[in-house]
């Protein structure tokens, strides 16, 4: 009875303490007073349109490889564009009108024509847009008529690479050949080159003449169709330079339905397609020059001009010879 009693006291001591008009005190530790911070906004990313001749060459294809690499290593919205063909021109220049109006921060060109592409692109830069030259360069003669500063370009030194192409295959010949050049679009600077750097190559071997030199646009089937016709006239041709690997490809296709197999050609971009001909002896040699690392550099050069720095006017990547030796 006594535990009872001393039980119900202290309970009505507790209740008369809840009933107090002190303020009741909580045994909670309350949550502790954090600022919110907001996590700082994230630069929005640059916009960088890539235009190309085409996807049907393959040395475009690992031209956009490089720039999808520098896409993810530079946090870039990346913005692919090509023509259907390499002479679609027009096409090519309307693509960079719908640039200009979706308002892009930069453009990196494969420009099809060193001339007739300056007028839309002087129209992007007046509308603030940075705009880089890959492959083929614009002229620069046409760019300072224009009214602009030079354009940024990046590519290989196509004189050079084909003249070391051609002087590899000419050191091999000793008695009475004839030669014959398959030239790209003769309006774009680098089928220029090309053609100049083999002539000069050719010129230096007094047992080799230059009996032909004609466009072959690029393409496959023209490079087959050209070959064609300038056997019909020159049936005795041993040596055959093609500026690009699709050109030499379609020499390698009439020359093999032919049973030409004694003819030897040379071409240029190391297509896997053509270093596969290399590797099975048809083809003596073509030239890398290294399209992904130029459409990796085209990019990356895009974003330091948006940045505001300084850049080199031009930016040559190395070419290298690709023969049954180095593909071993």
């Amino acid at each position: 009875m006594t535990r009872l009693l001393i039980a119900l006291l202290f309970t009505i001591t507790l209740s008369a303490c809840g009933n107090s008009s002190d303020p009741a005190v909580s045994t909670v530790a309350p949550a502790p007073n954090k600022e919110t911070h907001a996590a700082p906004p994230q630069p929005e990313r640059k916009r960088i349109a890539l235009v190309m001749k085409t996807l049907t060459n393959p040395f475009f294809v690992e031209m956009e490889k490089g720039a999808r690499r520098a896409e993810n290593e530079l946090n870039v919205d990346l913005q692919v564009k090509t023509a259907a063909q390499e002479t679609s021109i027009e096409q090519q220049i309307q693509i960079v009108d719908d640039m200009i109006a979706a308002k892009v921060d930069a453009i990196v060109i494969a420009p099809g024509d060193s001339q007739r592409l300056i007028p839309i692109l002087k129209k992007a830069l007046d509308s603030g847009i940075k705009v880089v030259n890959l492959d083929n360069r614009l002229d620069p003669a046409a760019v300072k008529q224009a009214g602009l500063s030079a354009i940024p370009f990046i590519s290989v030194d196509n004189e050079k690479g084909a003249y070391g192409a051609v002087k590899f295959v000419a050191e091999t010949v000793s008695k009475p050949t004839e030669a014959a050049i398959l030239e790209g679009i003769r309006s774009a600077d680098n089928a220029r080159q090309r053609m100049e750097g083999a002539k000069r190559a050719l010129a230096e071997n007094k047992a080799i003449t230059l009996v032909a030199s004609e466009s072959a646009n690029w393409k496959i089937d023209e490079g087959y169709t050209v070959t064609q016709q300038i056997f019909a006239k020159h049936p005795n041709i041993k040596l055959i330079f093609a500026a690009n690997d699709m050109m030499g490809l379609g020499a390698l296709k009439y020359l093999h339905e032919t049973g030409k197999s004694d003819v030897k050609v040379a071409a240029y971009d190391a297509l896997a397609e053509a270093v596969a001909e290399v590797k099975a002896g048809n083809l003596i040699l073509t030239v890398d020059q290294q399209a992904a690392e130029q459409g990796f550099q085209g990019i990356a050069l895009a974003m330091r001009l948006l940045k505001g720095e300084s850049v080199p006017e031009v930016l040559l990547i190395e070419t290298r010879l690709v023969t049954s030796e180095t593909v071993k």
